[in-house]
């Protein structure tokens, strides 16, 4: 039986001091208090630049040998070049991710939602994306998250599985419900599931702008995609990320994740 690992969509909020953090705790400590807290993490800064090596070491020096981190590809690649022309890029970033060594769970490639200007079809981007992976450096720890739920179909589902890379599954408000992509297709491809709990981020920000509380129950969502996700944990080990914009508090949600795992009675990986 295989088991969940859960963590957060970043860790430098401002808005858990008090909360998740310590009162007037400083940034610097934040990932190691997250730290004593869960056993992996989702980097998002990485989407915006390049890391330094010396900040890739310092996310090494601040957390226990255990703890694993899930990155996110530069978006130079994934959105501007859309993975033409882009080994530069790809090679500095995999070399600043040297210093994570075992730590390094996956890498990320989140594409942005595609309309015909940019792909008349599905087709082309799959074999972008086959060359991609073609050319990507091994162990090919990958995760591949699309937001045209039209290119959702079996021929993306076996070119992921042909390279060994795992899909993300996206809980959001452009794609078709978690429990939905599951029954329709097989979505193990690789060594692991990954999944994001992302929810509306414009829907959200109408209620709140400040992530230190719960403004939306999502207690029925979750426990629904627990109880989906229990048919797969015997096939693969699965990640999951929450972030601040499904429901306002990306922590209590992951608290409200491991409940619903537990009335599952599903294993969970790694969590303090």
């Amino acid at each position: 039986m295989h088991s969940i690992a859960i963590g957060t969509s970043g860790w430098s909020y401002k808005d858990w001091d008090g909360v998740f953090y310590p009162k007037g705790a400083s940034s610097s400590v934040y990932l190691s208090h997250y730290a004593e807290r869960f056993g992996i993490v989702e980097v998002d800064s990485t989407y915006y630049r390049i890391p330094s090596a010396r900040m890739v070491s310092g996310w090494t020096q601040k957390t226990p040998d255990t703890f694993r981190f899930a990155v996110k590809t530069p978006s130079v690649i994934t959105h501007e070049k859309v993975l033409v022309d882009c080994d530069p890029e790809r090679d500095e970033f995999l070399q600043a991710l040297q210093p994570l060594d075992h730590k390094l769970h996956s890498i990320l490639l989140q594409f942005g939602y595609f309309n015909k200007n940019k792909f008349a079809n599905p087709g082309l981007f799959f074999d972008r994306l086959d060359d991609f992976l073609h050319r990507f450096p091994l162990p090919r720890q990958v995760a591949v998250e699309i937001r045209n739920k039209s290119w959702l179909c079996d021929t993306f589902f076996q070119l992921l599985k042909g390279h060994g890379v795992s899909y993300a599954l996206t809980e959001h408000v452009w794609m078709p419900p978690v429990e939905r992509v599951l029954d329709s297709f097989d979505c193990v491809t690789g060594d692991f599931v990954y999944l994001r709990l992302i929810g509306d981020r414009k829907g959200i920000e109408e209620l709140s702008t400040t992530w230190d509380k719960t403004v939306i129950d999502r207690k029925a969502r979750i426990a629904s995609i627990v109880k989906a996700l229990a048919g797969i944990v015997p096939q693969a080990d699965i990640v999951v990320f929450i972030n601040n914009h499904f429901a306002g508090h990306s922590p209590a949600s992951c608290a409200e994740f491991v409940a619903a795992m537990e009335a599952e009675g599903i294993a969970l990986e790694n969590q303090k």
